[in-house]
């Protein structure tokens, strides 16, 4: 999926991958999100990135879908995105199932 670029690379998205960057612990990430995100967006975060690991692990779109309530649109938009996004979703499930990585 090669999407358009669209300057979605702003000033304001740096600035907020510095910060996102500058937290060193799962507790100081969790409390940052919570004060930045709705608790629907972080629910929305969070479900997405199980699916993605979900479908990583090599589970079935509809078994995906029934254990994480999202629908089977969802899932394969997330599946087209981890195959064929920009990379995000590969580098960090691949950085998860390095050996020695420091989760924090």
């Amino acid at each position: 999926m090669n999407m358009p670029d669209h300057n979605w690379r702003t000033g304001n998205l740096d600035a907020l991958c510095r910060a996102l960057l500058s937290l060193e612990t799962v507790d100081e990430m969790a409390l940052f999100l919570r004060d930045l995100c709705t608790r629907t967006e972080i629910e929305g975060l969070s479900s997405r990135w199980e699916v993605a690991t979900m479908l990583e692990s090599g589970l079935p779109y509809r078994q995906v879908s029934e254990q994480t309530g999202a629908s089977i649109t969802t899932v394969g938009r997330v599946n087209e995105w981890r195959r064929f996004g920009t990379g995000g979703y590969r580098i960090a499930l691949g950085r998860l199932d390095t050996p020695g990585h420091d989760a924090r």
